[in-house]
């Protein structure tokens, strides 16, 4: 589940942490969004899903209303340890630029399949129930992210 995770990165010259399967160790399952200042600035949205970190690239700031609706494009899965991870990820390196916490909590998933994704989150910013659907944009890895009413 996280070789392409594994495949990317140098981890003698990266500080993100080692791939590793594990769950969060509160029970409850868990997101975060980090702001990523990469060669765009955009945001990573991550749920605690089999016990991986399944991850969107949000290009801008995350829905915390309704009426918003955000593309989310799927990126490769990435360690829960990950979800504590704030640091600059090294030039020449996968992802090079600064990682910062910009949301995290509780994750509740309602529903999950291969095309929709619905849930809970219980975060600072993030509150409520929200949708992630299934595209096809953008090589088939595109989303569509908002959140219900």
């Amino acid at each position: 589940m996280l070789e392409e995770y594994k495949k990317k990165r140098d981890f003698t010259r990266t500080k993100e942490p080692k791939p590793q399967l594990s769950s969060s160790d509160k029970g409850n399952l868990i997101f975060v969004i980090q702001e990523h200042h990469a060669r765009n600035r955009h945001y990573d949205l991550r749920l605690e899903i089999d016990s991986v970190l399944k991850s969107w690239a949000v290009p801008k700031e995350p829905p915390v209303k309704f009426g918003i609706k955000r593309l989310a494009i799927a990126t490769e899965d990435h360690p829960i340890s990950y979800a504590y991870f704030e640091d600059t990820i090294p030039d020449g390196q996968y992802g090079a630029g600064d990682v910062k916490i910009w949301d995290r909590g509780v994750f509740a998933p309602e529903k999950i399949t291969d095309k929709e994704i619905l849930f809970r989150l219980d975060g600072k910013k993030m509150k409520g129930d929200y949708v992630l659907v299934k595209t096809g944009f953008g090589k088939g890895n595109g989303w569509l992210l908002f959140k219900k009413k």
